[in-house]
């Protein structure tokens, strides 16, 4: 697969991209990476990670609440998990996802709140035990 010159957004995205998911998931994504899904993973590097994630009008910690709202709304469990590790990252705390599920629980359902409820929880059991 034929590099091209990264842009100055792809190199803001993925120190972005670092900074909240980790540099082990970003290297497991990396290494998965195939010329099939590569612009893929580009574009999210520079929209997602060097656009919106970069962005100064929010904290990286309000910015993982929204997305464990909107990611929880949309029943996206693998990403909510994802996310939620991210935490370690970003400053939000365990009450700051309680407090995003609760909205997600008026304004999205509350089927798809108690669903990502036992996701975080179970998440956020296995950073802890993984703390200890």
């Amino acid at each position: 697969m034929a590099d091209k010159p990264q842009s100055e957004i792809f190199t803001t995205g993925m120190a972005t991209r670092r900074s909240v998911l980790g540099n082990a998931h970003v290297d497991r994504a990396e290494a998965n990476k195939t010329e099939f899904d590569a612009p893929f993973q580009t574009l999210i590097t520079e929209a997602a990670w060097g656009r919106v994630w970069s962005g100064t009008q929010w904290t990286k910690r309000e910015r993982s609440m929204v997305t464990i709202a909107l990611l929880a709304a949309l029943g996206q469990d693998e990403e909510v998990a994802m996310h939620v590790r991210a935490t370690a990252n970003t400053g939000a705390t365990a009450e700051d996802i309680r407090e995003a599920l609760m909205h997600v629980a008026i304004y999205a359902g509350v089927p798809a709140a108690n669903h990502a409820f036992k996701i975080a929880k179970a998440t956020l059991a296995e950073m802890a035990a993984a703390k200890a």
